[in-house]
């Protein structure tokens, strides 16, 4: 999919400062630091468009990000920062929460882990979290850059198998180096949103 001109939109910490059109929602989630922004960075061709940072743990506000009007990137804030006092955890899955019990134009949900890593015990209650919500969803394993190209496939696969046993969901490696999965992953926000 082309995207002529994404913009972002705005950063809300609050219900009622989302936007108010009715457009679908792709909403990102994942732990901290594992590639959200640099996703949407790479998927639209744009190198600062969404917000990077290069201190774990400190977004506490959901950005919205305009793709043409056809829908919204929505970053949601990292989970999990070891850093992060027990509290401000507790705050930061709570924000997530209301989101995603809130917002009435959630079309997708991409899940974001580590490709490298054993899904962590915060990425396991999310996971569960998100299936109980019964939304549409996507696993994109980040990072792939950072294992040899012909390891990608087995590692996707074994997460798979650990975090769903049943093989109901799609698993897509993502590389904001290589760039060579994007394409797999434009194909399934495109199925839920039924555009080209």
């Amino acid at each position: 999919m082309l995207i002529k001109n994404p913009e972002f939109k705005i950063s809300a910490v609050s219900p009622k400062q989302y936007p108010e059109d009715d457009l679908p929602q792709i909403v990102l989630v994942g732990k901290s630091n594992v590639g959200k922004s640099s996703f949407i960075n790479t998927m639209v061709n744009r190198k600062k468009l969404a917000r990077t940072s290069s201190a774990p743990g400190k977004t506490r506000q959901i950005n919205f990000y305009n793709m043409d009007n056809k829908f919204y990137f929505v970053d949601l804030p990292g989970y999990g920062y070891s850093k992060m006092s027990k509290v401000e955890q507790a705050k930061v899955g709570s924000f997530i929460e209301q989101y995603l019990n809130t917002s009435k134009n959630i079309a997708l949900i991409i899940f974001l882990i580590d490709i490298r890593h054993s899904p962590s015990e915060n990425d396991r209650i999310m996971y569960r979290y998100i299936i109980n919500s019964e939304k549409p969803c996507i696993v994109i394993t980040s990072k792939a850059d950072k294992l040899a190209v012909t390891k990608v496939s087995n590692q996707v696969t074994e997460l798979q198998k650990e975090l769903n046993p049943l093989k109901d969901l799609t698993f897509i490696p993502f590389s904001t180096e290589r760039k060579i999965y994007t394409e797999e992953s434009w194909k399934e926000i495109e199925k839920v949103l039924n555009i080209e």
